[in-house]
């Protein structure tokens, strides 16, 4: 049986011990997600078409896929493939809904999720270069919970993580706007990845990952690598 988790549960059970020092756009007690290599790492594929300059040239919300439960369901084979359980990704998708409250798109977490760590719970830690920071878990952030190698996790276990990526994308939501259009939807993606901002190309990675928006957009459509 799932064990239910609540949002609040989970960000009281994270010591404030661990948390690393806060950017000023970043509200106190909000995961840093930083520059990391984790997709290359995994192994992911770049989509079929590159788009790039300014939010405008990226593709419209009536584009992506209608509903979480259909994107949802074309990603469950690609996330089993990479040795996450049938119960784990039956959880991952519990833990999606549960950070969702925190006023994010299902479809954009899962889109998130999938280009992070192709949706492997056990998914290696990687280290911001230089500082040597840790990225962790399903959404690859700093001071979130990763469990490297596992499989088989409890649902607090996965939640935990998804929650964590989920609450740094809504303050980075919240920095362009908190707007449910392309405007702030596709730079919050761009600064959750690298940190920064070129506002006029989103596939100028600033030393992270150049086709990360440019990727989520597509599966947010439906791509599946």
């Amino acid at each position: 049986m799932l064990f239910k988790v609540t949002v609040l549960g989970l960000l009281a059970a994270i010591p404030l011990s661990l948390a690393a020092a806060v950017p000023s756009t970043l509200t106190p007690g909000t995961f840093e997600a930083l520059p990391n290599n984790a997709t290359k790492d995994m192994g992911i594929l770049a989509a079929p078409k590159k788009y790039s300059g300014p939010w405008q040239n990226f593709p419209a919300i009536d584009t992506w896929l209608g509903t979480f439960d259909a994107l949802f369901e074309k990603n469950k084979n690609s996330m089993r493939s990479t040795g996450s359980t049938a119960d784990d990704v039956g959880r991952i998708n519990v833990a999606i809904r549960e950070a969702a409250k925190l006023g994010v798109d299902e479809r954009v977490i899962l889109g998130i999720i999938m280009q992070e760590s192709h949706g492997y719970v056990g998914v290696q830690t990687t280290y911001s270069p230089g500082e040597g920071i840790p990225t962790a878990g399903l959404m690859q952030c700093s001071n979130c919970p990763g469990f490297p190698g596992r499989t088989g996790l409890s649902q607090n276990d996965i939640t935990s993580m998804v929650v964590g990526g989920t609450q740094h994308y809504k303050a980075n939501l919240q920095n362009w706007g908190d707007k449910w259009s392309p405007e702030s939807i596709y730079p919050a993606l761009r600064e959750y990845n690298s940190g920064s901002v070129n506002t006029n190309d989103l596939s100028d990675g600033r030393g992270a990952t150049p086709n990360y928006v440019s990727d989520i957009a597509q599966r947010l459509q439906g791509w599946v690598d």
